[in-house]
């Protein structure tokens, strides 16, 4: 025995206590298939989904609950339907403005992945580049002195011998040590 969902047309939606569902049927030409899977995926943790396509004119979501509420089973079958509703209107305007802005989304993401590679992206060195290239020259300098070896900074240790100042850390001399 199938009952009118309250606040919805009865030719759009319909629960069957019995079965403890609800039924909406959509119109294909208003709401897009995509929009429908996004919708239905919302419900996906609290009840069990049924799309069907009874005409190529129509859809229809069948939405049976996978938890019963403490109140009463029309309520939630009711709330069910709504939700279904505007989850619906909502999933086909974001696939709207999707559609409409593709174009904007795809250059705003092109100019941050180009922004992530730095800003004068070269070619890589050519073989003839880097045989050409003279690897002998001088190490650049590091006036700070942050640019060392690991073996520099982290090299083993020995222990002073009595009466001698420990060893300067990386970067100090003995007087800035002591």
């Amino acid at each position: 025995m199938t009952d009118a969902v309250p606040s919805l047309p009865p030719e759009i939606a319909a629960m069957d206590l019995a079965d403890a569902s609800v039924a909406l049927s959509i119109d294909a030409s208003t709401y897009g298939l995509e929009a429908l899977y996004a919708a239905s995926y919302a419900f996906l943790d609290r009840a069990y989904v049924l799309l069907e396509r009874p005409s190529p004119e129509r859809y229809r979501v069948i939405l049976a609950p996978k938890k019963r509420d403490a109140g009463e089973l029309r309520d939630q079958l009711t709330r069910l339907a709504g939700e279904l509703a505007n989850e619906l209107l909502a999933s086909a305007y974001r696939q709207r403005l999707h559609a409409e802005n593709r174009a904007l989304i795809e250059s705003v993401t092109m100019r941050a992945v180009a922004g992530a590679l730095g800003p004068n992206v070269e070619a890589p060195p050519s073989l003839e580049d880097l045989e050409a290239f003279d690897f002998s020259a001088e190490a650049f300098e590091d006036p700070l002195g942050i640019a060392m070896s690991w073996e520099e900074k982290y090299g083993k240790k020995t222990p002073p011998k009595a009466g001698e100042d420990p060893p300067a850390k990386a970067g100090e001399t003995n007087e800035d040590a002591g």
